[in-house]
């Protein structure tokens, strides 16, 4: 029988046997950090919505359907082995105040991290990999490069912990893990066909769900950054604070940036900048004041609009840049938390004690944020890559698609199910279309020469002569 009880205030009592003491947890804070678990739950689909909106309708339900599955296959690694490969009893005390919630509590709090960081990735694989090896990578993945970046960044015992790096909610174990393996898996893929060709210079499908995935991630950010304060308190509302500040900043200087081009204010550059900034905020949301948020919403609307550049300049194929937003926006976050980081905030709980950053004339804390990212950088790149050469070589857990897969859309393809029913009846068109060469618009012009797929490891697939089966589908963006 579990010894519990309620004291005088209502607070949850376990007797603990082992050191034959009272724990005491406080029912209010358990009460937020279930709220805030559940806020974190809904940026998974959201996520997913937002990255279906960006791609081709051919390929619009695959992003939804990978949410939800990465979703189940991560919170199993979890509960298999994950939780404890990142919060070991050897670690003690995953985190200062954390004494105030349960274990059990704690642990599904942190399952909805380890499933959205390895969804931010999977982004890299849309619209030219197959479904089920991707959920094995995701398994993998989070066992040797999620669980040991959390560890080191949050578990007592962990180096960058110890050596006093400060990231609140998950700058380097999250966002630059995730966008360092993005970065990864479009140079291991290499480019989707027709790559270069002003068929990939397609708009967004859907903008609708690239708002209503922004809503959705935006709303459980509160959640993601409020809830790692682990306690209701005046800390977890400077959180909240500083998070909603520096998405609203973030999202109008990308809106800006993108006006100075074409003299339209873009949607899709609001809801990026948004992200940015919040990706930037993460890290340092426990530690800075609001005035900070500013400064973090506007630097990373501008460094992660820039950083979108990179794929051109050195040739990869990120098509939702994520290493841009994520990769950069982590980075970013991490050496201005070492900037504007303040003791006087880290203290809104009333137990966390920090020597602050520049703010508070601590000047070597810029060091440990630079070494936490680079460590966070160098490792996921490495494990990542490691890891789809290894994947490479065993039967049927090749990640690249076929030609004729792409031509299809990985929808159609991979789960035979569409997000659209005129997906179904464009294909029935198409089959009675007559089979002309390829033109600027015509069926097959989709279709490139054998070896027209840069880049990349894994070698280009070969295009069947026969174009029937390709021809059934009419291409269309």
């Amino acid at each position: 029988m579990v010894n519990l009880s309620y004291d005088d205030s209502e607070d949850l009592v376990w007797f603990d046997p082992d050191a034959q003491e009272n724990v005491v947890y406080n029912l209010g804070d358990m009460a937020w950090i279930i709220t805030a678990m559940a806020l974190v739950w809904i940026m998974i689909p959201g996520l997913g919505f937002f990255y279906s909106g960006l791609l081709r309708r051919k390929n619009a339900l695959s992003m939804i359907f990978l949410s939800v599955a990465i979703l189940a296959v991560v919170s199993f690694q979890w509960f298999f082995w994950g939780y404890s490969l990142a919060f070991s009893e050897t670690g003690k005390k995953p985190s200062i105040g954390s004494a105030r919630i349960p274990a059990l509590l704690f642990c599904i709090y942190q399952c909805m991290f380890a499933a959205i960081t390895p969804m931010l990735a999977a982004g890299a694989f849309a619209e030219h990999s197959r479904i089920g090896p991707i959920l094995v990578f995701v398994f993998a993945w989070s066992t040797i490069v999620y669980d040991p970046i959390a560890c080191w960044t949050w578990n007592s015992n962990g180096w960058s912990f110890v050596l006093g790096g400060l990231d609140f909610a998950g700058g380097s174990p999250v966002h630059i893990s995730s966008g360092t393996a993005a970065l990864a898996i479009s140079i291991y893929l290499g480019k989707r066909r027709g790559y270069g060709t002003e068929r990939l210079a397609y708009k967004p499908h859907n903008t609708s769900y690239v708002i209503l995935g922004t809503a959705l991630l935006w709303f459980g950010w509160f959640g993601f950054n409020g809830g790692s304060a682990l306690s209701a308190n005046l800390r977890a509302v400077q959180a909240c604070i500083v998070t909603n500040l520096a998405a609203s900043v973030g999202g109008l200087t990308w809106m800006f940036w993108d006006w100075r081009l074409e003299r339209k204010w873009s949607a899709v550059g609001f809801c990026s900048g948004a992200i940015a900034g919040l990706v930037a905020i993460t890290p340092g949301s426990g530690f800075v004041g609001s005035p900070a948020a500013v400064a973090f919403g506007f630097v990373a609307g501008t460094a992660c609009n820039f950083a979108t550049q990179l794929k051109y300049v050195f040739g990869y194929d990120d098509c939702l840049d994520i290493f841009a937003s994520h990769g950069i926006g982590g980075i970013v976050g991490n050496i201005l938390t070492a900037l504007f980081a303040q003791a006087s905030v880290a203290g809104f709980d009333g137990t966390t004690i920090i020597p602050g950053g520049w703010f508070d004339h601590h000047w070597i804390q810029l060091g440990y944020q630079i070494a936490d990212s680079c460590a966070s950088f160098g490792y996921s790149f490495v494990m990542t890559t490691i890891l789809l050469w290894i994947m490479h070589f065993i039967p049927g857990l090749r990640l690249r698609c076929d030609e004729e897969t792409e031509v299809r859309g990985v929808d159609d393809a991979e789960l035979g199910e569409f997000a659209y029913d005129y997906v179904g009846l464009d294909a029935e068109i198409g089959a009675h279309l007559p089979h002309t060469s390829a033109g600027p618009g015509g069926i097959g012009a989709d279709i490139p020469a054998v070896g027209a797929v840069g880049g990349g490891r894994e070698p280009n697939h070969h295009v069947h002569d026969s174009r029937d089966s390709v021809s059934k589908e009419k291409i269309s963006n």
